[in-house]
Formats: C-alpha cells, structure tokens, sequence
C-alpha cells in the first residue's frame, strides 16, 4: 500500500501562484512514477494528467496546456512530489490529484494510487 496526501491548494487570483505538495508513505518501494492530475471533485475516469515525474531520474512530462506554467519536482529524502504553478488562469480551476504508477505513464489507468486531492480555485 502507499499513501499519499496532497496539500498546498487554495484560491488564487488570475496570474498568481500556488505550490502543491504530495507526501508519500508506505510501500514506496513501488511507487516508481508520480503524477499531477486535475478534475472535479471525486473525478475518477474524468481527471485528466497534468504531469509527471519519476523518482530516479530528472525527466519531467507535461501536457500542453501547462506547459511553460507548471514546474514538477522532487525531494527523495522526503518522500515529497511539488508542482508549482505559476501564472495561473481560471481554465486551471481544479481538484488536483497526485497518483503513483509502477510505470512512466500519463494514463490514469496506469495509477494504482491515488490521494484525497487538493482544490485550486483561479479567480478572473
């Protein structure tokens, strides 16, 4: 089993910045790849990747329309995934979810975990 907990979400207004936080615990020894994913609240099939990160190496995925905008990082030593987002625009108004996958994947499908999600909310 791994666990993992989000936080850092909030309102923001257009332009501004947050920084998300997934902790991870447990049988991390599994947990090969993290990824950000967005949706409405309780979203299951309907949230779609943000973006990625493995934890051994220092390749990023992002999909397009973040691009330039969202950063994903890492601290191995704390168990600890970051997307920081800059720039933010209503359109990325979202309950953000991070999920980890034994695979490099940008498929929901391909997470077998998942954590409670943190809601951003963008002001025009």
């Amino acid at each position: 089993q791994v666990q993992l907990v989000e936080s850092g979400g909030g309102l923001v207004q257009t332009g501004g910045s947050l920084r998300l936080s997934c902790v991870a615990s447990g049988r991390t020894s599994s947990n090969y790849f993290m990824g950000w994913f967005r949706g409405a609240p309780g979203s299951g099939k309907e949230r779609a990747f943000v973006g990625g990160i493995a934890w051994t190496d220092d390749n990023t995925y992002y999909v397009d329309s973040v691009k330039g905008r969202f950063t994903i990082s890492r601290d191995n030593a704390k168990n600890t995934v970051y997307l920081q987002m800059n720039s933010l625009k209503p359109e990325d108004t979202a309950v953000y979810y991070c999920g980890s996958s034994p695979t490099r994947s940008t498929l929901r499908g391909s997470y077998n975990y998942w954590g409670q999600g943190t809601q951003v909310t963008v002001s025009s």
